[in-house]
């Protein structure tokens, strides 16, 4: 597969980014960028990094097969991570995850036939004050039970994108992976900004601002940057 103008162009934005002589650091936003098109890492999109960076295809296969969210087989456009670990398995997690396992008729890593949902079980996803929780395309969806779980991939299934729990709303994993090679998110503030925060970071928060603790030199009024106002 040729892949398109479009990719080749952030290819090459990318690896502008990083000093002379170092290119290979490109890498991994680079895996991102040819998941974006073809929604996965192909044998194409292997040949194709190897080839912009220089290195060899064994040298980018290591990589690609080593990170989790590289996925080597197409995927659907929306991957669903159930996080099965200790603290989420034993509040529901190992259930939720059977009970989507069951509707979908498929098990970890596989893909539904109309490649519409791929399902897995994470081992972490790093949020255990919010437990137990699953992801969809690394979306947030906390605390949730076997009927949450399974009202939300019956959304996915109807072609809604219900909002996370926290977070931004749901795009595809194409999209995601855009993101993910380092370029913004181009569907607007309106979009982007409307996610809530969860209470349990509301609580740290709130401890923080009880004891002073901050980050040194750190200004609560320096304003946020938007897309368009940011340096190149």
């Amino acid at each position: 597969m040729a892949f398109s103008e479009v990719t080749r162009e952030r290819a090459r934005q990318i690896i502008a980014r990083y000093p002379e002589g170092r290119s290979r650091s490109a890498l991994l936003p680079l895996l991102h960028l040819v998941q974006s098109e073809q929604g996965y890492v192909s044998p194409e999109g292997i040949a194709f990094c190897a080839e912009i960076l220089g290195i060899t295809k064994a040298q980018v296969g290591a990589v690609a097969t080593f990170y989790t969210m590289y996925k080597r087989k197409p995927t659907g456009d929306y991957l669903v991570s159930v996080c099965t670990n200790t603290m989420c398995g034993v509040l529901g997690g190992d259930k939720a995850y059977e009970a989507l396992r069951d509707h979908l008729g498929v098990d970890h890593d596989e893909t539904t036939a109309d490649g519409k949902i791929t399902l897995e079980h994470a081992e972490c996803l790093a949020a255990c004050d919010y437990a137990p929780v699953m992801t969809v395309n690394y979306e947030f969806f906390d605390q949730i039970t076997e009927d949450s779980a399974l009202t939300l991939v019956k959304q996915l299934q109807n072609g809604e994108r219900p909002q996370p729990t926290r977070g931004t709303r749901l795009c595809t994993l194409k999209e995601m992976a855009v993101q993910l090679a380092g370029f913004a998110d181009d569907r607007g503030d309106d979009v982007i900004a409307d996610g809530p925060a969860g209470e349990p970071t509301l609580a740290g928060n709130r401890l923080a601002e009880r004891f002073g603790i901050a980050v040194p030199g750190f200004d609560p009024e320096t304003p946020i940057s938007k897309k368009e106002e940011a340096k190149p």
